[in-house]
């Protein structure tokens, strides 16, 4: 009984753990909001204290009834006018990165997958050369017993080798 109240205590600890996926903000009036869902447009990104996950690309500046309420706002529009070329600076630079990764993430599995099919290539010149070479050949079958192949299973063996090399082998 004993683990049943540890792992209700546990569950009790980590319920609040859920509610760390919050937007923080400052409104229009200066006051910090707190929300699940992402602020409004209207909200400047300085504005924007906390994050939830990865958010979605939030689209231009503020409206122009906002820019209207301050005439006396030029000077930092000038300044603010930077900020977004640097944000797209910042999203080229990671996007290029995140492409570089994938290339090479495609190059890695190309290598691997060449390397599996150069190992398959060597393995089926080895069986091909052991099939033609007229050796005896045993193979196991389902009871687990040794059994001598016939000349029609060397014959679909080596059919079956020559097919893995003509595909495996380029």
């Amino acid at each position: 009984m004993k683990f049943a109240h540890w792992l209700v205590l546990g569950c009790v600890c980590l319920l609040p753990l859920s509610a760390s996926a919050q937007w923080q903000w400052i409104d229009k009036n200066g006051k910090k909001v707190f929300s699940d869902q992402a602020p409004p447009p209207d909200v400047p990104e300085k504005n924007i204290l906390r994050r939830s996950g990865s958010p979605p690309p939030r689209g231009g500046l503020a409206p122009a009834a906002a820019e209207a309420d301050a005439p006396d706002a030029a000077a930092p529009k000038a300044a603010a006018a930077p900020k977004p070329a640097a944000v797209d600076k910042e999203l080229e630079e990671k996007t290029k990165k995140a492409q570089a990764e994938e290339k090479a993430k495609q190059a890695a599995e190309a290598e691997k997958n060449a390397k599996a099919k150069a190992d398959n290539c060597d393995r089926a010149r080895q069986g091909k050369a052991t099939f033609d070479s007229g050796i005896r050949v045993a193979k196991i079958n389902a009871k687990g017993e040794r059994e001598i192949m016939d000349d029609a299973a060397r014959a679909a063996e080596q059919k079956r080798l020559q097919s893995i090399i003509e595909s495996d082998c380029k």
